[in-house]
């Protein structure tokens, strides 16, 4: 059976000014998938999030979601979209004067017209599905870089978003923390079946949780590779993409 498309990528030009950072990037994120956007650093991974999160207008190109052209289409369609997606900063971004529980419920607050005392129920579901139950009142300071991470996916999902963006979950976490993040990932994702996009170069993450992704180059700013990482590394198309994924061992 033919997957469905969640996003659709034609043609794309990324960069800032003058300055072009990935040209002609043509690609498909199925729904269902865990897609890593991955690539060394300078090669525009976190660029590519923003385009596709309507934050950065492309250069030339489209990006279709849900039917809707994220670079022409109106400010309010967009605005849409964009509701039906959470995103996951590498920081987690939560408001430090605000309870884990007031976080989460700020986008409910913004765009859902649920009572308060609704409102404060699904925040506190969202904590206990990212595994914090009982820490609604703590703040920021008061938990660990891990429990961020999750705080910060529990307000990701407030929206029962179709797509959730990651920006670099692994970053500063210890191995055991990111490896949980992960399973967390995956969990998610087929319990829910959300569609997962996650800018990383972090190969452990990269192979334990992609089942798609592109391979971004920056000195011919392109996409090198497309496909399971794991099939990837089995059948890598040149030397470049093969060195990533091997941390630079030589064939």
């Amino acid at each position: 059976m033919k997957k469905q498309v969640a996003i659709d990528v034609r043609n794309l030009t990324v960069g800032y000014g003058d300055y072009v950072l990935l040209h002609d990037a043509d690609y498909q994120v199925n729904k269902g998938d865990i897609f890593i956007i991955m690539g060394g650093s300078g090669c525009g991974k976190s660029s590519m999030l923003r385009v596709l999160t309507g934050l950065l207008p492309p250069k030339k190109g489209e990006v279709i979601i849900g039917g809707v052209n994220m670079a022409t289409a109106p400010q309010e369609d967009i605005q849409k979209i964009r509701e039906k997606s959470g995103i996951l900063y590498q920081s987690g971004a939560l408001f430090s004067s605000m309870t884990l529980a007031e976080n989460i419920a700020l986008p409910l607050q913004q765009y859902s017209n649920y009572s308060p005392e609704t409102i404060r129920e699904l925040a506190h579901l969202k904590l206990a599905l990212v595994g914090l139950k009982g820490f609604d009142d703590f703040y920021p300071s008061e938990i660990s870089g891990g429990m961020k991470k999750r705080a910060g996916l529990a307000r990701a999902l407030a929206l029962d978003p179709d797509i959730v963006y990651f920006d670099e979950p692994s970053a500063g976490l210890d191995p055991i923390s990111s490896h949980n993040l992960d399973e967390l990932i995956i969990e998610l994702n087929r319990s829910l079946g959300t569609t997962i996009v996650v800018v990383t170069h972090e190969l452990a993450s990269i192979f334990a949780i992609g089942n798609n992704s592109i391979f971004l180059d920056a000195n011919t700013k392109t996409i090198m590779a497309h496909g399971n990482p794991k099939e990837l590394l089995k059948n890598p198309p040149n030397e470049e993409v093969y060195q990533f994924l091997t941390r630079g061992e030589k064939k």
